[in-house]
């Protein structure tokens, strides 16, 4: 309010007061006329303060007013408006859900496949381009489908003897982009559902920014049902399934991390294998056995206990049979661990301190491929172990074509990360993967410096010494004396597997020195080897002199038929159990009898160890 007009009202009353004062002197007799007009001025002078007083201070009421209304009706809008929002994902989620089924009484139970009807063939065609899986076999069955009880009679016993040990908790984290909605919910509530959730601290999920609405606030919605505390990330970039994990790691509150897929169901008894052999010895990584669910059809089909991971020279992992010796190590016991070289890398617990300690993932590799190799071998190489249990199964979607893209296109990706690994692990043996896949070399693969000096502040042993004590039967020989191609001095031509794998006769073809089919590596043992496949004598028949390729023996000691000596001297190939010399004969390769003078005879075997 203004100052200057309440100044001046007064002011004017008591001009008004010492005018009429003069005036009742003087006109005494007109007092009456006076008083009345004294009256009126002191009215109207009330009259204006009270008008100057309302006419500004009702404006600052009403602005205070106005705020308060305003933010009273802000909220009251707000919470309609997330109400809504609520109602529209609440709508959106059961609307899906409409679309699956929770009973038993469908097709797919028992872990049995499901039978698309010939009316919905193009259906179940065109929605397998979506997951690179059957889709819609995977919609048609219960989120809650049944499996049978897989354990072994000795694992049952084994089962029986946990509930006196002391299990930690484990909080499992599982990495998806654009996962099927079927998919993960069976997932999820095969964990629930098989599960001793006493055991289970959380489920922590990590949305590797999907493209797909159902996987945002519908599975917010959705989660929010489930009977067991959940967590759910959704990265604003993508990331890969090393760094998103690398998130779940460090949001999870168990001292055990269990990873897992986002296509697996998980089986009767699977958790506590595999808690307890980590509870035990927290420098142990287990695995479950991984069985197969099929992607044409979903059926549930048991995977072999008698096989463990390892790799080959283009750094693939692969399964192989679990050797004899690892056998007498257990003594031929059907329900203990086996000790395996490598590990598949999807499904696995970890000690969470141990999983840091070591050095976690390689925060530079990239996407996905090649970290299971590398957390293989540091963690054998630097104190630790890695085991599958037999008694815990988990069923995995394995697909034949993966439906992801990856950034800078998928052989750059992998050629990165197995560099990677083999730059700071695999000391002088990296050459039998960059010469196996030169093209890898030309590949950026960014510093190392970080994990070499890893290795070093963990004191971890030689990849040598991994491949003498741990991984004996690799096809990598731990003592090999060259690595190179295998050229003829009388023809020019270079020895190549011509593509055979496991059988067949490797041929003489022009030399292109790019490895692949003409790497060959011979070792202090006598084998002759391309990766898997070794050079062998065809002893079973006196008629037949081609050289043959066959799967090579498993163990230190090599079957008969793969042992040959090469003499630098007079550059002959000879057969140890028969004597015979091999020669190259146009495009193929025979045995013979010896001939120091046959330039057909003679190879000059590349890549000698100095």
């Amino acid at each position: 309010m203004d100052c200057n007009k309440i100044f001046g009202v007064f002011c004017t009353f008591l001009q008004n007061i010492i005018f009429f004062n003069k005036m009742w002197v003087r006109f005494a007799k007109r007092k009456q006329i006076i008083l009345a007009i004294v009256i009126t001025s002191l009215f109207w002078i009330i009259l204006d303060i009270f008008f100057l007083f309302n006419t500004e201070l009702p404006e600052a009421n009403k602005t205070e007013e106005n705020r308060a209304s305003k933010f009273v009706r802000g909220n009251r809008n707000e919470l309609k408006i997330e109400e809504a929002r609520n109602s529209i994902v609440e709508n959106q989620l059961n609307t899906l859900l409409a679309g699956l089924r929770f009973d038993n009484d469908g097709p797919g139970e028992g872990g049995t496949g499901v039978e698309i009807p010939s009316h919905l063939k193009d259906k179940e065609k065109e929605m397998f381009k979506e997951n690179q899986f059957n889709l819609l076999a995977s919609n048609m069955m219960s989120i809650n489908r049944t499996l049978p009880d897989y354990r072994s009679k000795k694992c049952l016993d084994r089962a029986k003897t946990f509930k006196d040990k002391v299990l930690k908790e484990v909080s499992i984290i599982i990495v998806f982009h654009n996962e099927a909605f079927s998919t993960l919910l069976r997932t999820l509530h095969s964990i629930i559902n098989r599960s001793n959730l006493n055991l289970v601290k959380e489920i922590i999920l990590i949305d590797d920014m999907s493209e797909k609405d159902f996987l945002k606030k519908p599975l917010d919605a959705y989660l929010k049902r489930l009977p067991i505390e959940t967590h759910l990330v959704h990265l604003t970039e993508r990331s890969g399934l090393i760094r998103a994990r690398l998130v779940g790691a460090k949001m999870a509150k168990a001292p055990i991390l269990l990873f897992l897929d986002a296509h697996i169901e998980c089986t009767e008894g699977w958790l506590e294998p595999l808690i307890a052999r980590v509870s035990e010895d927290r420098r142990r990584i287990v695995a479950p056995i991984i069985d197969v669910i099929s992607d044409t059809n979903f059926d549930y089909l048991t995977a072999s206990a008698d096989v463990w991971g390892g790799f080959n020279w283009n750094m693939n992992f692969r399964w192989y049979p679990v050797p004899e010796r690892e056998n007498i190590r257990k003594n031929y016991d059907e329900s203990a661990p086996i000790e395996t070289p490598t590990i598949a890398g999807g499904l696995f617990a970890i000690d969470k301190q141990f999983f840091y300690d070591q050095g976690e993932y390689d925060r530079n590799q990239v996407i996905w491929g090649g970290e299971n190799l590398e957390i293989s071998f540091r963690t054998w190489m630097c104190g630790g172990s890695l085991e599958i249990d037999v008694c815990s199964r988990v069923g995995h979607v394995f697909r034949a074509t993966t439906p992801y893209t990856f950034p800078g296109g998928t052989a750059n990706v992998i050629y990165r990360n197995a560099g990677r690994t083999a730059d700071v692990w695999m000391d002088e043996y990296k050459d039998f993967f960059y010469k196996m896949v030169p093209s890898a070399t030309k590949v950026e693969r960014g510093d190392i410096t970080e994990r070499v000096k890893l290795r070093k502040d963990l004191q971890c042993k030689s990849f040598k010494w991994y491949l003498e004590n741990i991984y004996p039967e690799a096809p990598i020989p731990y003592d090999f004396i060259s690595l190179g191609s295998i050229k003829n001095i009388g023809s020019n031509l270079c020895v190549d597997t011509k593509g055979h794998k496991k059988s067949g006769n490797p041929g003489m073809i022009a030399c292109h020195n790019s490895g692949g089919n003409q790497l060959w590596a011979l070792n202090e043992r006598g084998k002759i080897a391309n990766d898997e496949n070794c050079l062998a004598h065809p002893s079973v028949t006196l008629f037949d002199k081609q050289v043959k390729i066959e799967r090579c023996t498993v163990g230190k000691i090599p079957s008969a038929d793969q042992i040959f000596k090469y003499d630098k001297d007079t550059q002959l190939i000879v057969h140890v159990k028969s004597g015979d010399c091999i020669k190259s004969n146009n495009d193929q390769m025979l045995f013979t009898s010896c001939d120091q003078n046959d330039l057909y005879q003679k190879w000059d075997i590349g890549g000698f160890r100095t």
